[in-house]
């Protein structure tokens, strides 16, 4: 799970302060997304890391304030739950997105200082011009283990590129979570898993 968990941890960041210069290359080029904020925020964590240690739970506001803005958790919720998705009602659409979307926040944080001392390269991306989804690739480095291959796949809509499934070692976020989820739904119900989810994010802890 480890390893599936580093998804999270390239997660596209823009951080405050950062020029309109920056803003529109990030927009408009999304390796330049991965890589910079990706970098960005690496650097954040390692300055901050200390204080994040002695109180974890900061690192949920952190995760939501910058990480989140960058996926498209509509999209991403629409396509986990696939055919369930049509037969919901537009408040158990939201109520869902709101718990998938804490979900990955609260998995984010338990899992985040453990890779900030790591490796990370950015193979180059070819992308031809006028294309509106793209996959970025990033290698991890890790000190006595084999490297990590985590791919990005991007859409560009009106805000700019954002990702909607990120791939560790070829497993995907949102197929994984549809295979398991629509065994649970089929089984249980769309409101049982809502109701697990809400009550498992109030209990996951940071560490």
């Amino acid at each position: 799970m480890k390893r599936f968990y580093l998804w999270l941890l390239m997660v596209p960041v823009l951080l405050p302060g950062l020029s309109a210069a920056n803003l529109t290359a990030d927009r408009d080029d999304p390796y330049v997304l991965v890589r910079d904020t990706s970098q960005r925020m690496l650097s954040v964590l390692r300055k901050q890391r200390e204080q994040l240690e002695q109180k974890p739970e900061l690192i949920y506001g952190l995760v939501d304030d910058i990480v989140i803005p960058h996926f498209d958790f509509m999209r991403m919720s629409r396509w986990v739950l696939g055919r369930y998705w049509r037969k919901a009602t537009p408040q158990q659409r939201e109520r869902f997105a709101n718990e998938f979307r804490t979900l990955l926040v609260k998995t984010y944080a338990t899992s985040l200082l453990e890779f900030v001392d790591d490796e990370f390269k950015y193979p180059p991306l070819r992308m031809k011009r006028g294309v509106k989804r793209v996959t970025v690739r990033t290698d991890v480095i890790r000190s006595g283990a084999a490297p990590v291959r985590i791919e990005y796949r991007l859409f560009r809509g009106r805000e700019g590129w954002k990702a909607y499934d990120v791939l560790v070692e070829g497993i995907s976020l949102v197929a994984n979570y549809r295979s398991s989820f629509a065994e649970e739904i089929k089984r249980d119900g769309l409101e049982h898993l809502i109701a697990r989810l809400a009550e498992h994010n109030r209990e996951m802890p940071v560490r």
